[in-house]
C-alpha cells in the first residue's frame, strides 16, 4: 500500500514556474514507476510525465515537452514535477500516480492555475 500526497500547486502568471512534489508513504516506493497526470475542467485526465522506478528513463506528453521535468528522490520517497514557461492551458488539477504491475495508487491532486 502506498499513500501519495501532492503539494506545490497554486496561482502563477503565464511564463512563470512551479515545482510540484508528491510525497509517498508506505513500502516499496523505489519499486514503483511514478507518473503525473492532470485534468482540466471538462476534459479527460491526461498523462503528463512518467519516470521509471530507478529514475533512469522519463517520458513526456508533447504538450509539455521541453517545459516540464519529472524527477524523483528515492531516499526521500518523493517525486517532483518542475514546470517552467507555464501557459494558461496548463491550468488543471495535477495528480501523482504510482504504478507497479497491477498495483496503482493516486494522490488527491493539487490545483495549478496559470492566469494573469
Amino acid at each position: 500500500q502506498v499513500q501519495l500526497v501532492e503539494s506545490g500547486g497554486g496561482l502563477v502568471q503565464p511564463g512563470g514556474s512551479l515545482r510540484l512534489s508528491c510525497a509517498a508513504s508506505g513500502s516499496g516506493f523505489s519499486s514503483y514507476a511514478m507518473r503525473w497526470y492532470r485534468q482540466a475542467p471538462g476534459k479527460e485526465r491526461e498523462l503528463v510525465a512518467t519516470i521509471t522506478s530507478a529514475g533512469g528513463s522519463t517520458a513526456y506528453a508533447d504538450s509539455v515537452k521541453g517545459r516540464f521535468t519529472i524527477s524523483r528522490d528515492n531516499a526521500k520517497n518523493t517525486v517532483y514535477l518542475q514546470m517552467n514557461s507555464l501557459k494558461s492551458e496548463d491550468t488543471a488539477v495535477y495528480y501523482c500516480n504510482a504504478l507497479r504491475n497491477m498495483y496503482e495508487y493516486w494522490g488527491q491532486g493539487t490545483q495549478v492555475t496559470v492566469s494573469s
